[in-house]
């Protein structure tokens, strides 16, 4: 599977993420987790030590040496399929299962500049998508700045996380949009920081659409663990079973016929 998370910043984006990665690690799959938020802070959400780790994007050398131009140009030649089937063994950095690969972003010229550094993620992100064989976990912002249309259509799942409140639903609107636009179509929704029922009710009649695939309860572990800055506990009963249900779903691939339960 070829999943992308997507959400308005600070909805759990990066804790489901990581929380879903661990889960199918620990059964046996090969996960990259590819950090393409320029937060940048799936590594410690994951346990992994990002000291010294460069984003692709930041990589003006590597960037040099596969485009043939220096980064921060606009026009003139540079190579538009530079290589990069290498990249996710070369640049990764493994715990537990999980392989991260941090992207970055691009600073000058908007993420849809025909500059080397964008010509470079994408194909990167092309070649996960299209190519890799691991199961891949994507960690993006609220836009999808790293596909293409052809990439996004290749996408299995894309997940948009989602707040009881109008502010993210309204987020998850445009995001739905923005897929629809690219082709994408199987778009699910899971609810993170879910107090009570009301809540889950409330996304369940609010989502126009979009399924609600699982809801992530407010968990004092997941909170602790962020002011830690350590991973949360997979072990922790109501978080093992609220990304075991999210999990089961997502591997059918079933639009959800029934209300989830706050847990």
């Amino acid at each position: 599977m070829k999943i992308a998370v997507s959400g308005k910043g600070g909805v759990g984006k990066t804790t489901l993420a990581s929380l879903l990665a661990r889960y199918w690690a620990r059964r046996g799959y090969r996960v990259l987790a590819v950090d393409a938020d320029p937060d940048a802070n799936l590594g410690s959400a994951l346990g992994i030590d990002t000291t010294g780790i460069v984003p692709v994007a930041n990589m003006d050398q590597l960037i040099h040496e596969r485009t043939g131009a220096k980064p921060g140009t606009i026009g003139g030649f540079f190579k538009l399929n530079p290589k990069v089937d290498d990249l996710p063994e070369a640049l990764g950095r493994e715990k537990d299962g999980v392989r991260l690969l941090v992207m970055g972003t691009v600073k000058k010229g908007g993420g849809g500049c025909i500059c080397p550094e964008s010509t470079l993620l994408k194909a990167l992100m092309s070649h996960l998508v299209l190519y890799h064989k691991d199961l891949i976990i994507m960690d993006m912002e609220a836009g999808i700045e790293h596909l293409g249309r052809g990439t996004a259509q290749a996408v299995d799942r894309f997940v948009v996380v989602v707040e009881p409140g109008h502010r993210s639903i309204e987020t998850a609107a445009k995001v739905r949009q923005l897929t629809h636009d690219m082709g994408l179509h199987k778009v699910f929704a899971v609810g993170s920081k879910i107090r009570n029922e009301a809540q889950v009710d409330f996304l369940f009649r609010n989502l126009n659409g979009i399924p609600l695939v699982g809801v992530l309860p407010f968990s004092e572990e997941i909170a602790a663990a962020d002011l830690e800055s350590r991973p949360p506990n997979l072990d922790d009963p109501v978080i093992h079973s609220a990304i075991e249900e999210i999990a089961s779903h997502l591997e059918r691939d079933e639009t959800a016929s029934t209300q989830p339960h706050a847990g």
